[in-house]
């Protein structure tokens, strides 16, 4: 955690000694070849230079051009259900990554239940199957050859390619690129001396723009974009549930409590402002590295922390809970912040997906 958090402050300009600027500016010499990389990358698929494979399916891209949190996983679950309560089977095409079984083209779901834990296929497939009854959810690191296993076995109507954006070597239907409406294109340098996996101009690639954590302003950026369909959008915190499961509450319940927040997600920071924000007083937040796999070490510190600060909860993330489920017993009073994307205007997201789902595409 501590070589992640000094290279997020490095990029983000917080280190300013000397040691820190010779670093910084050897990052940058190197962020000119990763970035002309990409872009010979990006215009090879867009040519057909580098060909891309196409499902006998629909598919739809939710991606972004950043490293870190833009709330992609709501968006997806959105997305999803949108597409469900068309009557669609919506396969979800992910990496699967964290898991013992990473690297291997698996079924995590089938729409009826999981068949697979979080520890063998990772935090984030298990989450998007469990938060969404009726989604089905293929991981493997070749979009392609999950999507076909997916053909095989699940007969799914349409695909969703979660965290796509930059995966050209399956073929699209339409591209969704989420923005962080706060800080789209960060400091706008590329890996490794900034958070940009492309270069900004890679973000014309897009057939639809969703900026999240907008509160209804649309960015400067858009001036950038002008001929994009974009929608703004916000998270909100809609309350808590009990780890173990059951009804939910309002936050507002964990007013005036001892509260100790932890997570393992890429943008813990607004996880914690957010719950802030609520009213809620934390007398602790613990930030553990992303796709963190919980085992002893980690609950022993959370017990620790607890006890000192004489906390009475503990509250985590939709995605660290799906790793958590079988610790109940030892995290105590452990509660799961629910979080929900909203956009300000559905519309042109619906017409998009309304277009996709009905376009002729080849059997």
């Amino acid at each position: 955690m501590k070589g992640e958090a000094y290279f997020r402050e490095l990029v983000a300009g917080s280190r300013r000694g000397l040691v820190d600027r010779l670093v910084f500016a050897l990052l940058v010499l190197c962020s000119f070849p990763y970035g002309l990389v990409m872009k010979i990358r990006a215009f090879g698929y867009r040519t057909g230079i580098i060909p891309s494979r196409r499902l006998p399916r629909p598919v739809i891209s939710v991606g972004n051009i950043t490293v870190g949190g833009t709330g992609k996983t709501p968006t997806v679950l959105l997305i999803a259900r949108l597409l469900l309560e068309r009557g669609k089977r919506v396969v979800v095409l992910t990496r699967g990554y964290g898991g013992s079984l990473e690297g291997e083209t698996r079924i995590v779901a089938d729409g009826t239940g999981l068949l697979l834990s979080p520890a063998e296929a990772g935090d984030e497939p298990c989450l998007l199957a469990s938060a969404q009854p009726g989604l089905m959810v293929v991981m493997g690191p070749d979009r392609y050859l999950a999507g076909c296993l997916a053909m095989k076995q699940l007969a799914p109507d349409i695909f969703l390619l979660d965290d796509g954006f930059q995966h050209q070597r399956l073929g699209r239907d339409l591209d969704i690129l989420l923005l962080d409406g706060t800080n789209p294109f960060a400091t706008g340098h590329t890996l490794p001396a900034g958070m940009l996996r492309e270069p900004p101009s890679a973000a014309r690639r897009a057939d639809l723009v969703i900026f999240t954590r907008s509160a209804g302003a649309l960015p400067p950026v858009h001036e950038l974009l002008p001929s994009l369909p974009y929608c703004t959008s916000t998270h909100r915190l809609t309350g808590y549930a009990p780890l173990g499961g059951g009804e939910p509450h309002p936050l507002a319940d964990l007013v005036g409590r001892r509260v100790i927040a932890f997570a393992g997600i890429a943008n813990p920071t607004a996880f914690f402002n957010g719950l802030e924000e609520q009213g809620i007083s934390l007398v602790a937040t613990v930030a553990f590295p992303d796709h963190t796999p919980y085992g002893k070490d980690e609950l022993e510190a959370l017990g620790r922390l607890k006890q000192t600060k004489k906390a009475n909860c503990l509250i985590t993330t939709a995605k660290d809970a799906v790793k958590l489920q079988t610790y109940r017993g030892i995290l105590g009073d452990c509660c799961v912040a629910l979080l929900e994307l909203y956009l300000d205007d559905s519309l042109p997201l619906e017409h998009a997906l309304e277009n996709t789902v009905h376009a002729k595409h080849p059997v």
